[in-house]
């Protein structure tokens, strides 16, 4: 029979698996998107990933609590300059993707 902190233990184990394999899953979207955006705009994706930069709790369109995540990407149209882009996820949903300033927002 379980102790109660072998229990405790356990879900903090479970909750952490859980936490690790949601965080790998959204990064490689993120990463996916920020790949097909830059091919998709002509203009060259830097440094092969992109990084992972905010997260916070939020309430998903069907009220569900769910994460937040918050991703940059480098970028260059010339292959000189090095500029921004942006990837949101809420849950595994593409919220928003985008350029630097100067670009229009795509999503």
């Amino acid at each position: 029979m379980l102790t109660t902190t072998a229990l405790v233990l356990f879900v903090l184990a479970m909750l952490g698996a859980w936490v690790w394999y949601s965080a790998l899953q959204a990064r490689e979207l993120a990463n996916r998107v920020a790949i097909e955006t830059c091919q998709r705009l002509n203009v060259q994706f830097l440094d092969g990933t992109v990084a992972f930069s905010a997260m916070r709790p939020v309430r998903d369109s069907e009220g569900r609590l769910t994460l937040r995540r918050n991703y940059v990407f480098d970028y260059t149209e010339d292959g000189v300059s090095r500029q921004q882009g942006f990837v949101v996820l809420c849950g595994l949903d593409v919220e928003a993707v985008g350029l630097a300033p100067d670009r229009d927002h795509l999503h």
